[in-house]
């Protein structure tokens, strides 16, 4: 591992703990937007692995995985041993997909923890509870999301309500039930305290990732789950099924299929991963040679916590990284952010690409979705 360098970012949030235990961006929308090709070299923010590895399974030549949290890096070495240790259907018990009890957890986590560096192995013998849990579940945001599962929902909606929306169907009766049924008064009253400005910061994510939102967070969100609900079916939508019910139901990311599992795992000679900022990987390729291929990059959400003089700087790096035909994706949150004009000669923006994408996002509490292509 190579110790990371400065970055806005990190001046201002704490990295000492699992923020997020999965992905929550959509690995179908992604793979669409980046189009990954044999002898692409795709660079990811790790977060806790799952869209590394999906970029892996596409069929990437290399995948690089940043992050600046040695924990979420944690969560992606663990995964890997998973792969390459259980079954799929164990994987499943262990991320908490599907239901397991906490001994058999424990020793699925045993299995794999020989792969494990040992840095990492005392990690996680450190966090027996999150194991028996389900490794899933064990991040911030998690947290947060269970916390509305368990004490908020449960005062508007009964099991029977919320089993019967998953349940999904046809547009016009998904429309039907959210206006008859599920949109009340005391829900988007309790939806918009609960997920607030104050209260993402205090429960589910650092403060400091605020200090760029413009407008309302609460009716912002809860515009996009109209959206998610009603545009897109509940039965198809592993993300929502997390969040109302704690699995991932009978849908799962991308990652995480059954179909998809022997794809990532046949590759993994292929991954790598890194306790390193994304700028300072980048001058250390610069530095290497390594220049001159086309690169593409999942950016997570990483601009919502960097001003857009700092955006635009980054922007510029990223272009000057990738022979022409790189793409950069990447969602806004809460903080509008994308290339400025300045840029418009090095990066093209593709929102015939991810506008299409963005109405399809199964994550849906994202207000943007950004492909812009290296010219």
């Amino acid at each position: 591992m190579t110790a990371p360098s400065t970055t806005e970012a990190a001046t201002r949030a704490d990295f000492s703990r699992i923020r997020y235990a999965q992905a929550w961006e959509d690995a179908d929308v992604l793979l669409a937007a980046l189009d990954v090709q044999p002898g692409d070299t795709v660079v990811s923010i790790a977060s806790a692995g799952d869209n590394a590895l999906a970029l892996l399974g596409a069929g990437a030549e290399r995948v690089v995985a940043l992050d600046l949290n040695p924990s979420q890096l944690a969560c992606l070495e663990l995964r890997v041993a998973a792969y390459g240790e259980l079954s799929h259907a164990e994987l499943l018990v262990l991320i908490g997909s599907r239901p397991g009890r906490a001994e058999e957890r424990a020793e699925l986590y045993r299995r794999c923890r020989g792969r494990l560096a040992p840095a990492v192995r005392a990690f996680w013998d450190g966090q027996p509870a999150a194991i028996a849990a389900g490794i899933g579940g064990a991040g911030k945001f998690e947290n947060y999301f269970r916390l509305f599962r368990s004490r908020v929902l449960p005062l508007v909606h009964g099991r029977e309500t919320v089993a019967a929306l998953l349940r999904g169907g046809p547009p016009a009766v998904r429309e039907r039930f959210y206006a008859e049924r599920w949109d009340t008064r005391r829900w988007r009253w309790l939806f918009k305290a609960f997920f607030s400005r104050f209260m993402m910061g205090r429960l589910g994510r650092d403060p400091a990732f605020f200090k760029y939102v413009e407008g309302s967070v609460a009716d912002r969100i809860l515009g996009r789950t109209r959206h998610a609900l009603t545009a897109l079916d509940p039965a198809e939508n592993p993300y929502l099924h997390w969040i109302l019910t704690g699995t991932h139901g009978e849908a799962l990311p991308w990652a995480l299929r059954a179909e998809n599992f022997e794809k990532i795992r046949v590759r993994m000679d292929r991954l790598e991963w890194h306790e390193l900022t994304l700028e300072a990987f980048l001058e250390r390729e610069r530095t290497s040679g390594a220049t001159g291929r086309r690169v593409k990059f999942n950016l997570s959400d990483i601009f919502e916590y960097m001003s857009r003089e700092n955006t635009a700087a980054l922007l510029e790096r990223l272009a000057d990284a990738s022979a022409p035909g790189g793409r950069l994706a990447y969602w806004n949150m809460l903080a509008p952010r994308r290339r400025p004009e300045s840029l418009a000669s090095r990066l093209r923006s593709r929102d015939d690409v991810a506008q299409p994408l963005f109405a399809q996002d199964k994550a849906f509490f994202y207000s943007a979705f950004v492909v812009e292509e290296v010219l």
